[in-house]
């Protein structure tokens, strides 16, 4: 398995051109998209829908009035003077997206970056929304399908790489390539020969990740507080917490796969 990073927002135009079709693409964007997916998943919605303008969210709900619309711009809740007509739904912190408000429901949802990173790895074979909160069901799915070539994209924040982004691709990319780390704190498991054999081969972009995080896993509140995103958030008296939620690990035993009708579904 092939193992790469797309560490900028810039590098996604080209994804277009390249051939997906044997890639899995995993992509991150801890603050807030991804994290926000997996919790409104787990919590019960039937699905995402995501978009990339709110113009296509608007389309949606035309055809489709029982959707919840959610998203942001700037980072708050998209509001009526934006789309000339209606509030949002929900914004996009993952804390509104409780299991009162979601369960059963469809939502279609336009972020800054998060879900542009997603419509622009379609092409692939398998594409899944991660972030920490899901970090190792979604290492385990990765482990089970085996793709030739891993591309652990992230989001970014703008046009600008995001260090939380990046320290989550590179908690992955550890997990991939250490089989001890598939199964925290049970050191007494043996590793097995297949799965010593299953390791990635690291591009430099993958390296560039792990490296990042191994120096910041041990305070990683830390780290993420002075990213500009999470800076950003922490200014905001309402989505302050948002920043020590999304840094939650391993709290969802979920993968959320993006599937062929552009819909975001948990992967059974």
């Amino acid at each position: 398995m092939k193992l790469e990073v797309v560490l900028s927002p810039n590098e996604l135009s080209a994804l277009a051109k390249r051939d997906l079709q044997h890639t899995v693409c995993v992509v991150f964007d801890v603050l807030r998209a991804t994290s926000t997916i997996v919790t409104a998943l787990h919590n019960g919605a039937k699905a995402v829908i995501p978009v990339a303008e709110i113009s296509e969210a608007l389309e949606f709900r035309r055809k489709q009035p029982d959707l919840l619309l959610g998203g942001e711009r700037d980072g708050v809740r998209i509001r009526a003077a934006q789309t000339g007509s209606v509030d949002f739904d929900l914004g996009n912190s993952p804390r509104e997206y409780t299991p009162e408000r979601v369960r059963g429901k469809t939502i279609v949802s336009t972020t800054t970056n998060g879900t542009r990173a997603l419509r622009a790895c379609a092409g692939a074979k398998t594409v899944l929304a991660a972030s920490f909160l899901n970090l190792a069901a979604t290492a385990k799915c990765i482990q089970n399908l085996q793709p030739a070539e891993l591309l652990l994209v992230c989001a970014g924040t703008r046009e600008n790489v995001a260090t939380e982004d990046v320290l989550a691709a590179g908690a992955l990319a550890e997990m991939l390539a250490s089989p001890l780390s598939m199964n925290r704190g049970r050191a007494d498991l043996p590793v097995s020969l297949a799965a010593q054999q299953r390791r990635p081969a690291f591009g430099d972009s993958a390296v560039t990740a792990l490296d990042a995080w191994r120096k910041a896993e041990h305070n990683l509140p830390a780290a993420v507080s002075e990213a500009e995103n999470a800076r950003r958030l922490l200014a905001i008296p309402g989505l302050r917490d948002d920043v020590a939620f999304c840094l939650q690990r391993d709290i969802f035993n979920l993968t959320a796969a993006l599937e062929r009708d552009g819909v975001i579904r948990i992967s059974v």
